[in-house]
């Protein structure tokens, strides 16, 4: 069946399910294979709890003449194809947004700008894989003004694979840094695999790219693309807007101005000044598509962050600094010069594990474990094996579950606590013994 065919079946059909357990009635099943599951094996499943089609690509599940089965080359490159053929048939401007660090913040701020005047599409959760991005977009409708997309990489060529699906018709890329460098392979292939989202737009043509000034990462492979510019040097005559830094104590505040006009304060709800950038490509985006100064400053000052990204949570006991989703070493190096500056005390921090850095992996818990003796915080647990093998005088575990005893047996009290790690090592559990 040829992919316009089906979307013709899907517009019939308009209910996609990857999982047979929840099969609307008259709903498409699509067979997706993970590591531990082959949805094929469920078709026949999926179709008595009430799909009206399913899609295989193994034709041994295929009864003879049974016209419900569609039998494919590849199921998740069917689910990407129709998701781009619905994508097209809409014709919503899509911003796509990707980056080591930053893009779930960056994107949910940029969706609270454009939604003070546009119907606005964004990514849900952390929906920014092979499987999350189609299906963000079949939950577009023709009452979607705008979208914004979230793309997230592990390997090199994953974000030219998600940028072919979505065709965003502009885009970002908050930063880059280091992470998944077990799959990238260096530094340098984070770098390139992000770059590919600026290699489509620049095959596109007429696109525009938003970025950071400040970055010069991005500014050495963003030739030949029309760039639209932010960051915190004054001087530069070519900021579309230009930011600097208030207070964090704990919550950052800024100001902004757009060229050369006057700058606007913003009290935000966020954590950490690296949120900084992240706030400004969201007014950059914002005032690209005509919102206005102060509509921007009425999002970005209402946003509340509830995903453990940058997120406060106050306590009976204590005031935690949540970071739990993820962890990186630039990220975890970010997030520690924040703390160091935030004019709070006493501080505590717990922090985890950073995962997949491969080879790299001593050397960065390393890297860590030295920063934090210069950072000179009043306490500090590092939890996992990766920690426990660095040479610092810290506290160690093996675990969250060995930091939830201690938790029970002293219970610390009055203290600004920053937590983060990668989710794997479930820092987010230790919250509610707080």
């Amino acid at each position: 069946m040829e992919i316009a065919d089906l979307y013709k079946l899907y517009l019939q059909h308009p209910v996609i399910t990857t999982d047979s357990r929840d099969c609307p009635k008259g709903s498409i099943f699509f067979a997706l294979k993970g590591e531990s599951f082959n949805g094929n094996k469920f078709a026949a499943a999926a179709l008595k709890q009430g799909c009206a089609f399913v899609v295989v690509d193994e034709p041994d599940v295929v009864p003879e003449n049974d016209t419900r089965y569609i039998l494919v080359d590849d199921v998740l490159t069917t689910f990407q194809q129709l998701a781009r053929e619905h994508r097209r048939a809409l014709g919503t401007k899509i911003i796509g947004i990707t980056g080591t660090n930053g893009k779930t913040t960056t994107k949910e701020l940029v969706a609270a700008v454009l939604s003070e005047r546009f119907n606005t599409l964004y990514t849900q959760g952390n929906f920014n894989n092979d499987v999350g991005v189609p299906k963000t977009l079949f939950r577009l409708t023709k009452e979607h003004e705008i979208a914004v997309v979230e793309m997230g990489a592990s390997h090199p060529g994953d974000i030219k694979r998600l940028v072919e699906t979505v065709e965003p018709d502009c885009g970002i890329i908050t930063n880059v840094g280091k992470a998944h460098l077990q799959g990238f392979g260096s530094f340098e292939g984070v770098v390139r695999t992000k770059g590919e989202l600026y290699d489509f737009l620049r095959q596109k043509g007429g696109a525009t790219v938003f970025i950071d000034a400040d970055n010069p990462h991005l500014l050495n492979i963003s030739n030949d693309l029309s760039l639209i510019k932010y960051g915190t040097n004054a001087d530069d005559p070519n900021l579309t807007v230009c930011g600097r830094l208030g207070v964090c104590a704990p919550f950052l505040s800024f100001d902004w101005r757009h060229g050369n006009g006057e700058y606007h304060h913003v009290n935000t709800h966020l954590i950490g000044t690296y949120n900084l950038q992240n706030m400004l490509a969201a007014a950059t985006i914002g005032l690209f598509f005509g919102i206005s100064e102060q509509q921007i400053c009425h999002a970005l000052s209402n946003y509340i962050p509830s995903n453990n990204r940058s997120q406060l949570d106050i306590t009976q006991h204590n005031k935690l600094i949540i970071d739990a989703y993820n962890a990186n070493p630039t990220s975890m190096a970010a997030a520690i010069r924040n703390f160091k500056t935030m004019q709070v005390a006493p501080k505590m921090a717990i922090l985890g594990d950073m995962k997949e850095l491969g080879d790299t992996s001593k050397e960065e818990h390393q890297r860590i474990a030295d920063s934090l003796i210069d950072a000179h915080f009043d306490t500090v647990w590092l939890v996992g094996d990766e920690f426990c093998r660095t040479n610092s005088p810290f506290r160690k575990f093996k675990n969250v579950e060995e930091v939830k005893e201690e938790l029970m047996k002293s219970q610390p009290q009055n203290q600004f606590i920053l937590i983060k790690g990668s989710n794997s090592v479930k820092l987010f559990q230790l919250p509610e013994m707080l």
